[in-house]
């Protein structure tokens, strides 16, 4: 089946301007993607705009004898129709993106044949079913298909993204053929400067870069990415940076990592596919060691969840306006230290502030989301009560909770959940899975500063729990019984350094168990008093 590719290309990328220029395997990107996706024999056509900007890209395909059409800036959906010209309805035009050089001939011919036996509108390679890294990634569908959306469609979304259409109208089906390569966590795309050294260095020392196969590629990608440690996304995993602020846990002894640490924490963590991490304005330094981490494009591969200073210095008796002020500036703070325009997540850290100052904050908040300034609302509870609280308003899309393994308070909160998720989207969190390190502590000065009278048969149960279900490692016990709850999307897990990250990576990446093994482990649980649950009421070390 012979098909026309188009290949998506731009000069202005936010995060690595003009990468679609920069030299791999002694050629621009684009050019080494074109040659690639068409060493089968298929036409590439490298789709860009009129935009002055794009004149060098257009100059460099010229030099290199790459074919190119320029069309519409704002509408890339027309610019795709308009370099159809004059085929027929019936063509089949498959999709790529010039910053994407990994996709060959016969990775494309492979794509077609599944096309054409299932004969559906609509075909494409991403995602979790893929089996492949992100950047090996293809459309494919039928010029008139796209016509068909250029007429149709009025949104800017989906001239912007070109299929959407389509996908809306005819269905999705995806290209599997490769899953149980099982590379999802891995990454081959150029969207960072760290991204494109790894290509470049992956396409180093190759004579005939434009003919390499796909699967000399992806064995490079395996032996080069040695952070990657999980055979699937640790996506359930949310790192904890309080830790990279100040120094947290009961159980901490190694104080606060550097700089350069958390880069590479912060960095290999993402690798691994963990999409949220978790810090405030009430974690010392955290956030502003959190906007150095993500500089360089990271911040555009994860989801940051940040938290309203807790607002002790506001006073309980100002007025509306004055508590607005110190809500916009915790917000903008928390901007200037992420280095970010806008906040992704932003939680609030006392639940009480949802209601407090009559409104004010939840009020000033609101505001601040229509001007673009936050992405969503959160909150982070301390209890079921405040829980039920927070999920009464219809605005509140993250929840984040302290849950653990002897924690027996939130079967009432369970209930409402499932109920608010038939509602609306909500994404819950839930932290001190370890109880801050106690967990893993046979230290019964730990345990008895934690409010825990009775922590010899605490201990033991936890060792027992461990020996018969996790080798005897109470750190998987505890993570696995967090990430087995149904109603729980993510765990927040701090770590201090590079070696614990990899071994939770790991953890997390262990199957669940389910609701009748669940019931069993805690049918004979010991039961702690709440204060033990709760970290605020501890005593201090020098109490």
């Amino acid at each position: 089946m012979k098909a026309t590719l188009l290949l998506q290309a731009r000069t202005n990328s936010t995060r690595l301007p003009g990468k679609v220029l920069l030299p791999v395997g002694g050629m621009p990107l684009v050019v080494l993607a074109a040659r690639r996706a068409g060493n089968s024999g298929h036409r590439v056509v490298v789709v860009t705009s009129h935009e002055p900007s794009d004149d060098v890209l257009c100059d460099a395909l010229e030099h290199w004898g790459t074919a190119y059409f320029r069309g519409d800036l704002e509408n890339t959906l027309k610019r795709f129709v308009d370099a159809l010209e004059g085929v027929p309805d019936d063509h089949v035009v498959v999709r790529l993106t010039g910053d994407n050089v990994f996709p060959d001939g016969h990775f494309i011919d492979e794509l077609l044949e599944d096309f054409d036996q299932r004969n559906v509108a609509y075909l494409c390679c991403g995602g979790d079913t893929s089996g492949l890294p992100y950047g090996v990634s293809a459309e494919v569908t039928r010029a008139g298909y796209l016509r068909e959306a250029h007429r149709q469609t009025e949104s800017a979304f989906d001239r912007e993204h070109v299929t959407p259409w389509i996908i809306a109208n005819y269905g999705r089906n995806f290209f599997e053929r490769y899953h149980s390569r099982g590379m999802i966590q891995y990454r081959c795309t150029v969207d960072t400067l760290d991204d494109y050294l790894l290509v470049s260095r992956l396409f180093g020392n190759t004579a005939n870069p434009g003919q390499l196969p796909l699967d000399v590629l992806l064995e490079r990608l395996k032996q080069a990415a040695t952070d990657v440690v999980t055979p699937t996304p640790a996506s359930r995993l949310v790192l904890g940076t309080a830790q990279f602020g100040l120094p947290y846990g009961i159980a901490n002894k190694v104080g606060q990592p550097q700089q350069a640490q958390v880069n590479h924490l912060v960095h290999t963590a993402i690798s691994n596919g963990v999409q949220y991490l978790d810090t405030a304005r009430a974690y010392g330094d955290s956030e502003q060691v959190m906007g150095r981490a993500l500089s360089g494009g990271w911040a555009s591969r994860a989801t940051v969840i940040t938290k309203l200073s807790p607002l002790d210095d506001c006073p309980a008796d100002a007025s509306p306006g004055v508590a607005r002020a110190f809500a916009e500036r915790s917000v903008y703070q928390s901007c200037h230290a992420l280095a970010l325009a806008r906040l992704d997540v932003l939680m609030l850290h006392r639940a009480a502030h949802l209601t407090a100052w009559n409104g004010a904050i939840w009020d000033a908040l609101c505001e601040l989301k229509q001007r673009g300034v936050i992405g969503q609302f959160g909150v982070s509870v301390q209890s079921p009560e405040e829980a039920l609280d927070a999920l009464e308003f219809e605005g509140v899309a993250f929840i984040q909770l302290p849950f653990n393994i002897l924690d027996y308070r939130w079967d009432a909160v369970i209930d409402r959940i499932s109920v608010v998720r038939q509602q609306r989207p909500l994404v819950v969190h839930a932290r001190s899975a370890l109880l801050q390190g106690l967990l893993t502590s046979d230290q019964a000065e730990l345990w008895q500063r934690a409010r825990c009278s009775d922590s010899v048969q605490v201990i033991d149960w936890l060792r027992s729990q461990a020996n018969q279900h996790t080798r005897g490692d109470v750190v998987a016990l505890c993570l696995r019984f967090a990430l087995s709850q149904a109603w729980i999307d993510g765990v927040v897990i701090g770590v201090d350094t590079r070696e614990q990250l990899l071994d939770n990576l790991v953890k997390v990446s262990l199957g669940s168990w389910n609701e009748g093994q669940l019931r069993a482990m805690v049918a004979d649980r010991p039961r702690v008093p709440q204060e033990t649950l709760n970290p605020a009421t501890w005593k201090q070390a020098n109490d």
